[in-house]
């Protein structure tokens, strides 16, 4: 199989498809999202993890909030993962993801993931290329985990933003006042170390034994609607059912 190399992959849509109605379509699918994972709540037999992961800026939180718009928030978890506490960094990289995956009937979407420890300490050189490849080998083994053993569905997507609108949403933060309180500095200064975080993630990608999904993100809407049919198309394999009324002894 022939190596992925990001520079190959569009980060822009199709040009045949049109806005209006992909958005149109891309509501319509959420709904169908938001009753699947009612099913899969109430079976409460198999969960479902989508990890996002991607540069700055790329869109994660916004796919989060449109995509799972209409799910309930019961059965339904996010969470971010930053720099590892002091007690995290005193356990094995994957210590902290265990506590954050899914129970039974419950989907988790994190906004990052443990992909973090094989990107950015190798982008810094805080650990070297062996370290991080036995860590893609324990990433493979806890995934393969998580499927087989724990019936737990596993969604990747990769954000695929280009430099050029990165450089424009990051700007955004700046001269928009709402979204003043998204800047960071440190998000230019890890842009200035691009392409090496370009190698890093395409490492992660085909290493990886459970696919990923690359999404084009430089549009919106185009970004939602791909992720919205992933998901829809995965909850719709997962086939929950809701349970059926038990008959009186």
């Amino acid at each position: 199989m022939s190596k992925i190399k990001l520079s190959d992959h569009p980060t822009t849509p199709p040009s045949d498809l049109k806005k209006k109605k992909t958005e149109s379509k891309t509501i319509d699918m959420i709904i169908k999202i938001g009753e699947l994972q009612n099913k899969l709540y109430a079976e409460g037999k198999q969960s479902l993890l989508v990890v996002l992961q991607g540069m700055d800026a790329s869109g994660k939180d916004g796919s989060i909030k449109s995509v799972f718009a209409d799910c309930n928030p019961t059965g339904i978890d996010t969470y971010g993962f930053k720099k590892p506490t002091e007690e995290e960094m005193a356990h094995d990289f994957l210590w902290r993801v265990h506590q954050k995956l899914p129970r039974k009937g419950n989907i988790m979407i994190f906004n990052r993931s443990h992909y973090e420890d094989i990107l950015v300490q190798r982008v810094h050189k805080w650990i070297d290329d062996e370290r991080a490849e036995k860590r893609m080998r324990a990433i493979n083994a806890f995934e393969d985990l998580l499927q087989f053993d724990n019936n737990t569905r596993l969604l990747k997507f990769y954000m695929h933003i280009s430099y050029d609108k990165q450089a424009v949403e990051l700007q955004e933060r700046i001269d928009d006042p709402s979204k003043n309180w998204k800047h960071k500095a440190d998000d230019w200064k890890e842009r200035e170390h691009w392409d090496e975080y370009m190698k890093c993630y395409e490492y992660a990608i085909n290493e990886s034994e459970v696919p990923w999904h690359i999404v084009p993100s430089d549009k919106r809407w185009y970004r939602n609607y791909f992720i919205a049919k992933t998901v829809l198309k995965t909850l719709e394999d997962m086939n929950p059912q809701l349970p059926a009324l038990e008959p009186e002894k």
